[in-house]
Formats: structure tokens, sequence, C-alpha cells
């Protein structure tokens, strides 16, 4: 646990703001809703009182936080090894192998990636969910990038909130693709199997473009951007048009083999062990220099497999 101390005296141009108004313009490195908080349990003052969020604040009042950040003790550092693409004073970019979850959670207490993460850079207890801004599936390969101090934290969030952290994906569908499109449908959890996000009209607003790479025999390797990062989005989206994700044990439904095929796929096909799809491409504007930067991961070797042996079998056809 770390203590915060912070104080300014309030110019004349911040003059009649309220309270929470004011801290969010004065301390930027901090979340409006993380102020507020502050703000509640008293560790803001103002000439010396405690007042409430709605309060408005004069030119020359003298403001003081003196704040505590709780650490994410309820989680243990592992060691746990890491791909590492980038790193500096603001960011991680790691490159997730599937298998590995993000987040602990029921049934997964430990051993993910925010275990690892505590391990490799324990200043992340004092971020919030130890600096992971977006997640990926346990059986979904590829990029994410972390937030090592509060302020990279506040702004990647709003990035992404905004649509400005720019992630591509590959995927292998069943089904051959015609054409690429969007699918602009709001995802909510499904109505009577909890475990599962569905396309439902009370949903959050969710859209996926994709793009064809690669045509096949009875499949298709696809371009996917998100434009929005809803939980499961890409697999619940192509599974909702009839194309899903090849190897996904939730949303892919039974394994449809196509006749003819050779036995070396079909092989392929029966023993894949998760969905195929990788998070290829990650381009955001940095959190300190403003630059454009962007990373790409080369597919796993499992899929690169796949996608041999589905090109192997085309030109058996």
């Amino acid at each position: 646990m770390s203590i915060v101390k912070l104080t300014a005296t309030v110019p004349e141009e911040l003059s009649g703001l309220r309270l929470d108004q004011l801290l969010a313009k004065l301390f930027t490195d901090y979340s409006r809703s993380r102020l507020q908080n502050w703000i509640k349990a008293g560790a803001v003052t103002v000439d010396n009182t405690v007042l409430k969020a709605k309060e408005k604040i004069s030119t020359g009042q003298h403001i003081q936080i003196h704040a505590e950040i709780e650490d994410q003790t309820k989680w243990q550092a592992q060691n746990i090894k890491l791909t590492i693409v980038y790193e500096d004073a603001e960011l991680l970019v790691i490159d997730k192998p599937p298998g590995l979850v993000v987040h602990p959670a029921v049934g997964n207490a430990d051993n993910t990636l925010l275990n690892a993460l505590l391990h490799y850079a324990p200043e992340l207890a004092e971020i919030p969910r130890a600096g992971i801004i977006h997640r990926l599936d346990k059986d979904t390969s590829g990029l994410l990038v972390i937030a090592r101090t509060l302020a990279s934290h506040k702004y990647l969030v709003n990035e992404l909130k905004k649509h400005r952290i720019k992630r591509e994906y590959e995927a292998i569908v069943s089904g051959v693709m015609i054409s690429g499109g969007t699918v602009d449908l709001p995802i909510g959890r499904h109505p009577t199997q909890r475990i599962k996000m569905a396309v439902i009209e009370s949903g959050k607003p969710a859209t996926t473009h994709y793009r064809v790479i690669e045509r096949y025999r009875a499949h298709t390797r696809l371009k996917v951007i998100l434009e929005t990062g809803r939980t499961h989005q890409i697999r619940v989206h192509l599974a909702h048009i009839h194309y899903p994700i090849v190897g996904d044990p939730v949303y892919g439904g039974r394994l449809k083999l196509a006749k003819g095929i050779g036995e070396d796929l079909r092989q392929c096909l029966i023993h894949c062990k998760r969905q195929a799809l990788h998070a290829k491409r990650l381009a955001l504007i940095h959190p300190k220099t403003k630059e454009l930067i962007e990373w790409k991961s080369s597919l796993p070797d499992d899929l690169e497999h796949l996608i041999n042996v589905l090109r192997e079998d085309l030109q058996h056809e």
C-alpha cells in the first residue's frame, strides 16, 4: 500500500467549479471515480476542511489530498514466463500464449497473466487490475497492452472507450465466405446459458469488421477488426452469422467435416484444442510521446499448421 500526497491552490480560471470537477482538472493522473472515492472517504480537504463533492470552490483556496492506494494484495505474484514484445516506463505489450487466463476468476484463482505481471513488475500492484486494459479469452493468443502507471492506465482506458486502440485479429472459420462485411449487433449475457454471451436486443452495442484473407474447401481465413470489445465478441458475432471459429468449444457447435477432405485435415480438425483466433496487431497513441506505435505478432505454430493443412487439402480437391 502506498500513500498519495497532493496539494494545489485553486487558480482563477477554475473558480466556481464543484470540488469533484476541480480535482479532475487539477489531478489528471487519477480517474474521476478514484478522486470521488477520496472525497467520500474524507481524504480531500479544502482549507483544512472536508467538503462534499458538489460544493463549489473559489480562487485561492488550498486543496490537499492525503490518501491510500491499496495494492492488489488478494492476488499473488507468481513466476510465470512472459513474452514481452515491448516495454518502457509507461506500458508493456505482452504476446499471450493460448491456455493462459488473463485475470483470476472463479475456477482460475491463480497462474494467470495478472499473477505473472505482479512478479515481473511489482509496482503494478498499485494499478487497477495490475494494469490490464483489455483481455483475451484463455485460448485466444496474441497481443495485450498493460499500463505501468496510474496516468497511463487512465489514458489507455479512455483511448479504449473511444475506440482509438486498434486491435486486429486473424481467425479461421467454418464455411466459405464470399466476401467480407460487418456485424453490428448488440451482445449481452445469454438469457438461459449464463456462461455464454449472445446477440440479444438488450445487449451492449458491438461492431465487428471482417475481411477475407484466404478461402479453402470448407473454411475461410479472416482478418477481423474490433470496433468495440465485448466479452467473446468475435466468437459470438461470427457464430451468429453462421461462420463459427474453428475449434471454438462454446460457440462452434458440433464439428462438421466436409465430404472428401483428406485424412490430415480430418485429424487436424478433430484434435483442434482451442478456437483458431489470434490477436495479431495492436496500435495505439503512446501516453507520453503521443506517437502512433504498433506491434505485430506472428501466428502461433498450431494455427500455422492448421493453415498449411487447409492449403494442402485444397490442392488435392
